[in-house]
């Protein structure tokens, strides 16, 4: 592979978040997660943009 990491559908975002596919498009109906991209009908996200994400959340109460 020439380096270049591939885009994650939903299902990747949600194994690596360790939730249900559900919460993450009631998430991003909500306007809360991690953001995503509309490919057509498919949703896709950059990968690091998904960690970036969980690593701004570290200052926020849980």
């Amino acid at each position: 592979m020439n380096g270049i990491e591939k885009l994650w559908g939903v299902k990747d975002v949600a194994e690596y978040l360790g939730i249900p596919v559900q919460t993450l498009y009631r998430w991003r109906c909500q306007g809360y997660g991690p953001r995503g991209r509309r490919m057509g009908k498919h949703v896709r996200y950059i990968p690091d943009d998904v960690r970036e994400w969980v690593a701004s959340l570290r200052d926020e109460v849980a």
